[in-house]
């Protein structure tokens, strides 16, 4: 799998744009739907994922959607295999997308490199806490993919977590 990282938007919104073959699924459109459309180019658009619905990660949503004509947090291929993990902390509604083959987790703003999502923005200190011990539970060696900044791993990631629990 082939995973391209376009930075879109005022707020520096990580999008990305996953590709097996001719096949991709993109991750929380945040804006400047053209880059996006241009960086997808001929491939056939086969899902659209979104890690929470703050506007930086859904700006270019709608064109997305109506454009490919696809469904919010679904994929119409069995090319890619995920877990919706349900991460609440920086929103009630916050998701991470584990793709177990690449050992990789799409986080959107619950884990960052060296931090974690805001709560003050539609979540909760309770249920952060509650996503940061439940998310221990995975490989140190799974590669995190956030919402905005550079990727690490959660095994970095988890030295930081003694902090906020």
């Amino acid at each position: 799998m082939n995973i391209e990282t376009l930075v879109v938007g005022p707020l520096e919104t990580n999008c990305y744009i996953l590709t097996i073959d001719n096949e991709a699924v993109i991750i929380d459109p945040g804006d400047e739907f053209s880059k996006i459309k241009q960086a997808i180019n001929n491939k056939k658009v086969v899902g659209c994922l979104v890690t929470h619905f703050h506007q930086d990660h859904i700006e270019a949503l709608e064109e997305v959607l109506s454009t490919y004509d696809v469904e919010i947090n679904k994929v119409k291929s069995p090319k890619f295999e995920f877990t919706i993990i349900e991460t609440p902390g920086h929103t009630f509604d916050s998701k991470t997308f584990y793709f177990e083959k690449i050992n990789t987790m799409f986080t959107g703003d619950f884990i960052f490199n060296s931090a974690i999502g805001r709560i003050d923005l539609g979540g909760n200190i309770n249920d952060m806490k509650d996503s940061l011990k439940m998310i221990t539970n995975y490989s140190d060696e799974i590669i995190i993919y956030p919402g905005h900044g550079p990727k690490t791993t959660l095994g970095q990631e988890k030295e930081h977590f003694k902090y906020y629990l």
